[in-house]
């Protein structure tokens, strides 16, 4: 897993970087590594975004992601393969990872 901090969502990271990692640790126990702050939609997407969200749509049929902690799940060779959107329990993304395993 990695994070990949966006603050075009209701502006709930405006901190610094450090501050997004500080707050992620503490208050959530994040132990995967967070990236530095990016955008995920509009013509400002980073590259990695603009390629998980044209490789799959949102539940709307759009790519852009919708709000803050929707997951890809991305296969061994490198293909996006699942869309997971923030409601998305733990349980029902490691039932998801059966199949790729």
């Amino acid at each position: 897993m990695l994070g990949f901090p966006c603050n075009q969502f209701g502006s709930q990271e405006p901190g610094s970087n450090a501050e997004i990692n500080e707050f992620a640790t503490t208050k959530f126990g994040v132990t995967f590594p967070m990236f530095s702050k990016i955008e995920v939609n509009g013509e400002g997407a980073c590259e990695l975004y603009q390629l998980l969200t044209s490789a799959i749509s949102n539940p709307d049929g759009k790519p852009d992601v919708m709000w803050n902690f929707t997951k890809f799940l991305i296969d061994s060779d490198g293909n996006v393969v699942e869309r997971f959107e923030p409601g998305t329990t733990p349980e029902e993304i490691g039932a998801a990872l059966e199949a790729y395993l």
